[in-house]
């Protein structure tokens, strides 16, 4: 398998590199046939090569199977310096999106019991812990639909852009959901909409009538996205599967990241139909980088997704996830988990991921290839 590697701005190199040590450890334990190749990507690809997303990445991305990718873009002042129409979270994330047609965000959010006192949610409400995962539609809506800005004939700015599905989009990434929820314990998925005022969500909730039928199993709760947000406060639990339009579920799962205690935990996976690219769902976080603080669950536990859906290697994903989980749970965290809570220990980036390498350096690779 060919991985091509956006390692991108601010934190990203810094966590990606600990991401690139559990791969190697990989590549030598379970003998793994795994290329990587580096690309550059995002602001710092601007200023060397004129584009966020350059020829040469295109070509690497192009001829790679799958697509590990950092974090982009600089601070407000810096991102000044960058033409608008070419500010990588516009030319390089949506156009890498739209090159392969990622059109599914999966975004588990999980924290065990062991880990719930990260949260800053009361102990009574999550103390059997977190697990559930949003399913956002990643290509159409508003971020994709048409975009116009001028001056209109009194003299007056203006913007107009366009929230556009159409039944297909909505259809395949029902499908993902559905599939997904059939598989787990509780099959149950939440549809967050926003029918009472959106036509587009009115055509979505009838296109899940349709494909909720052909899985009877499966039990659906429709939430309306407002009342979506107040519940992942006050009774997070409840979750299983949610599903959910673009902008929705861009806002939600940084909520989401949010109830668990740190962005830093929220790694994603996005799904196409011939290719896929896995990346942590937090920004760059330029004011600490180079800092050695950042925190690497995110990058890591995307090697994990990767690992799983995209390589077939359960077992091994199994693994790394276990890892990481062991690792909080010990009490040893970044500082964006560590400041206010007892019986921690602050380490740096490399160390969480020296910590994370020692248990799998332990893990006993002798038992059978998982694919």
């Amino acid at each position: 398998m060919k991985v091509a590697v956006l390692s991108g701005d601010g934190i990203g190199p810094e966590i990606m590199t600990q991401a690139l040590r559990v791969i190697d450890l990989l590549i030598e334990k379970r003998q793994m046939e795994i290329e990587v190749v580096n690309a550059p990507f995002g602001a710092g690809a601007y200023f060397d090569h004129g584009h966020p997303f350059p020829d040469i990445t295109k070509k690497i991305c192009d001829e790679s199977d799958i697509i590990l990718k950092g974090p982009v873009g600089l601070n407000h002042q810096e991102s000044k310096k960058i033409p608008v129409e070419l500010q990588p979270e516009r030319a390089a994330i949506l156009a890498l999106r739209q090159r392969y047609d990622t059109f599914a965000n999966f975004r588990p959010v999980f924290l065990s019991p062991k880990m719930s006192h990260f949260s800053p949610l009361k102990p009574s409400v999550i103390s059997s812990g977190i697990d559930f995962i949003l399913i956002r539609e990643l290509v159409g809506g508003l971020y994709f639909g048409k975009k116009t800005r001028g001056e209109d004939s009194r003299g007056q700015r203006f913007v107009e852009e366009s929230l556009e599905y159409d039944e297909k989009q909505i259809r395949r990434v029902l499908t993902i959901a559905f599939e997904l929820a059939s598989k787990r314990k509780r099959q149950q998925i939440h549809n967050v909409h926003k029918s009472n005022v959106l036509l587009s969500s009115v055509l979505w909730n009838e296109i899940l009538e349709e494909v909720g039928s052909d899985y009877p199993n499966v039990s659906v709760k429709n939430m309306l996205v407002d009342a979506a947000a107040t519940a992942l406060c006050l009774d997070p639990c409840q979750f299983d599967v949610m599903v959910m339009e673009n902008m929705f579920g861009d806002i939600l799962s940084d909520q989401a990241g949010g109830i668990i205690g740190s962005l830093g935990l929220m790694p994603s996976a996005c799904v196409g139909e011939k290719k896929s690219y896995f990346e942590p769902s937090h920004g760059s976080a330029p004011d600490i980088a180079g800092k050695n603080i950042a925190n690497p669950y995110s990058m890591i536990g995307s090697v994990a997704m990767m690992l799983e859906m995209s390589m077939n290697y359960q077992i091994e994903a199994n693994e790394v996830w276990a890892a990481l989980h062991t690792v909080m749970e010990q009490g040893y965290v970044t500082a964006d988990l560590g400041e206010a809570i007892n019986n921690t220990t602050i380490v740096s980036t490399e160390e969480f991921g020296s910590k994370v390498i020692d248990i799998l350096e332990k893990v006993d690779w002798s038992m059978g290839r998982s694919n």
